[in-house]
């Protein structure tokens, strides 16, 4: 372990880094211990400034309350919430690991960042309508001492969501459950449509619902950044490396039933350092699983799944990657400015750009089409064929588009009912789950994260009831089926 190996000859308290360890010693002690020290070594080496034999700075510190496994912006928002709602400033120590500083593969970046009440569970309508509160009065929240304000580039354009004869009672029923939650969505026939929106070929369209207000999209590298920049205001860690154990303590009970049944604890996380074989231990008291597309590995190294198969402790975390592809194209005789984020009754998706008459979108595939989640690499193939016949089909102008670039990212899908997975684990009783969300998790992780810490710092959920989205489901074989997934 790195702290045992690296003595380096140096003394053991070199690797002691200031005030909250459990070791005790003064900030001002270290300091002075640390200037000594390289004073020493500086006489002997050759050369000016300072390079030290071992920095410790990147390492994560011994112990934490809460380690939380992704820095994505569900992680994140889990790690504002919690020190948002600690009752005294400072109680909570919070640790966020994330593999990729970079965030190149990470979701968040690659994502349309579309942000929509249109949902047909009013849970997912809940969590979206606080989601936008907290975008739309985002310095509000994240608002940090000399630092510039967050521009997110919120564009209130709404989405229109298109149904053929075959959905639209669905869609009638959606749009009730929508407006009884607070949304402010209308309902629009082919006529209403077409006068609205004289681009759009009708045809093949019986309904239309169309978000009046705060529904559109934005920038999620800014709320990426922006939360990550207040939280470091806050006082939360981070680290830069990859979860590669949990170390659990484990208490048999027996069931009503007579049967028994394990209750794990983890008490200490293994984070393994990048470029690096060793690992350091942290010790802690909560582990959030906030690991996106990997949040099903980080789920099997904790043993969650792992029992036998019928049984709650053989039910596995249903989370995996699956890629999704993201084209960029030009069209001077695109629909303009007031364009919506549309849905196609094909599942094809688009929205505009910037100013500059492009439109980005795609559509997902089907289960016959998923392509390997290996790599992020393109398949351009794929808009030729599927995506490209839909849009021209429903917008004649895109039949002269010209894509200009492409890229592909990851959803965290829910093999089982494409849904969150919000809460504790029933038998790994300090693991909670913020994954799963299948392409809606960044425009509901600021009331995720909420929901995440209500849970952890009260034992339950407090303003949006998100019993339905616990782990046990998945034993239960109790989906909650979302319409409207794109």
């Amino acid at each position: 372990m790195l702290r045992t190996v690296l003595q380096l000859g140096l003394g053991r308290n070199l690797l002691i880094r200031g005030v909250g360890t459990r070791r005790g010693g003064s900030t001002l002690d270290w300091d002075g211990q640390v200037s000594e020290i390289k004073k020493k070594i500086q006489s002997v080496l050759p050369g000016g400034s300072w390079n030290p034999l071992y920095d410790s700075s990147h390492l994560p510190p011994e112990h934490s309350d809460v380690v939380i496994v992704g820095g994505g912006v569900l992680g994140l928002s889990v790690a504002y919430w919690l020190k948002k709602l600690e009752k005294q400033r400072g109680a909570i120590r919070v640790l966020v690991v994330e593999r990729d500083h970079t965030y190149s593969q990470a979701s968040t970046g690659l994502s349309v960042g579309g942000i929509r009440q249109q949902f047909s569970l009013p849970e997912n309508i809940q969590l979206s309508l606080f989601s936008v509160n907290f975008l739309r009065n985002i310095n509000e929240y994240l608002a940090v001492v000399d630092a510039p304000p967050l521009d997110l580039q919120f564009n209130p354009s709404g989405y229109l969501l298109l149904a053929s004869e075959k959905g639209a009672a669905a869609m009638e029923n959606n749009v009730k459950v929508q407006r009884q939650e607070g949304a402010k969505v209308c309902l629009m026939s082919p006529e209403q449509l077409q006068k609205k929106f004289p681009w759009i070929n009708t045809e093949g369209v019986a309904l239309a619902s169309y978000g009046m207000e705060d529904e559109g999209w934005f920038d999620p590298w800014c709320l990426l950044q922006g939360l990550r920049r207040k939280v470091q205001s806050m006082g939360v860690l981070f680290c830069q490396g990859e979860v590669t154990r949990f170390v659990s303590s484990s208490n048999t009970m027996k069931t009503v039933s007579g049967g028994e049944v394990t209750m794990k604890r983890i008490y200490e996380v293994h984070v393994k350092m990048n470029n690096s074989l060793e690992y350091q231990p942290v010790e802690c008291a909560i582990v959030i699983n906030a690991a996106g597309a990997w949040s099903g590995q980080i789920a099997e190294l904790a043993g969650i799944g792992k029992g036998p198969p019928g049984t709650l402790q053989g039910t596995k975390l249903p989370v995996e990657p699956r890629k999704r592809y993201v084209y960029l194209w030009h069209c001077p005789q695109g629909p303009g400015l007031e364009t919506p984020l549309v849905t196609d009754t094909s599942g094809a998706y688009f929205r505009r750009e910037g100013l500059g008459n492009n439109y980005l979108g795609g559509c997902s595939p089907t289960e016959e089409e998923e392509p390997d989640p290996g790599n992020l690499e393109v398949d351009h193939d794929f808009f030729q064929n599927k995506v490209w016949p839909c849009l021209a089909q429903r917008v004649p102008a895109f039949e002269t588009l010209k894509v200009r670039s492409a890229w592909a990212g990851y959803y965290d899908y829910n093999t089982f009912d494409q849904n969150g997975v919000v809460g504790p684990h029933p038998l790994v009783v300090n693991m909670y789950f913020a994954t799963g969300f299948s392409g809606h998790g960044l425009q509901q992780a600021p009331a995720v994260g909420r929901a995440v810490a209500e849970m952890v710092l009260e034992g339950h959920f407090q303003t949006i009831n998100m019993n339905p989205f616990l782990f046990s489901r998945f034993y239960l074989g109790e989906k909650i089926q979302e319409q409207n997934i794109i």
